[in-house]
């Protein structure tokens, strides 16, 4: 009884946006492991809730990703609804030589110059200095690599996001996002599923 009623007033002292920023995002992110095409739409209204989220929180490099974020949910909607007439889900690809060489060059020049960005700005800008700012950078640019090759298929993409969402959970316990860092801690293992489910869909597809 005494963990039901810690409980009822821990909800209670929760946010009602970011409570429903943690519901659409693990809708999401299931639906985008199952290869529905549907997490879109869910994806879209969980970054909107959390752009907001996250300026409250002083993760601003998290927060500039949400607008990322639209972006590609978006451009991954149109994407995955222009599948072959023939197939039922879009194609598994594969990572190439050079995504990967792109990627590591994309991750070691968006961390150091856009977490410099964040320490230098606040001040200009009459901001409260950035939480974390070279791992939030560092987070972001894995995430902006990541989510590229989620809307274009990429199975590795699975693997990034299950590596950065470990480091997001610690991030946002300390920063007393605990909602989130539950969310994270689910992201994780649907990430895995999500690597299970799509390399199965792979060798279907290069057993054919």
């Amino acid at each position: 009884m005494h963990f039901f009623h810690s409980f009822v007033a821990w909800w209670q002292g929760q946010s009602i946006i970011e409570l429903a920023g943690v519901i659409t995002g693990l809708l999401c992110v299931y639906l985008a492991a199952i290869n529905n095409i549907w997490n879109w739409p869910l994806a879209i209204i969980s970054v909107v809730l959390y752009i907001f989220i996250f300026y409250d929180a002083r993760l601003y490099a998290d927060m500039g990703l949400q607008v990322y974020f639209l972006g590609t949910n978006i451009y991954g909607w149109y994407y995955w609804s222009r599948r072959p007439k023939t197939a039922v889900k879009v194609p598994v690809a594969w990572i190439t030589r050079k995504e990967i060489v792109w990627s590591v060059i994309a991750m070691l020049v968006v961390t150091p110059v856009l977490g410099y960005t964040l320490i230098t700005l606040a001040p200009v800008l009459h901001y409260q200095p950035a939480a974390f700012p070279y791992l939030d950078s560092f987070c972001t640019a894995c995430s902006i690599v990541s989510q590229i090759f989620l809307a274009r298929k990429v199975l590795q993409t699975w693997l990034i996001w299950i590596f950065v969402d470990v480091i997001y959970v610690g991030v946002y316990i300390v920063k007393d996002l605990q909602p989130t860092a539950f969310m994270y801690a689910v992201y994780v293992l649907i990430a895995i599923l999500g690597f299970v489910d799509w390399r199965k869909d792979y060798k279907k597809q290069i057993a054919k």
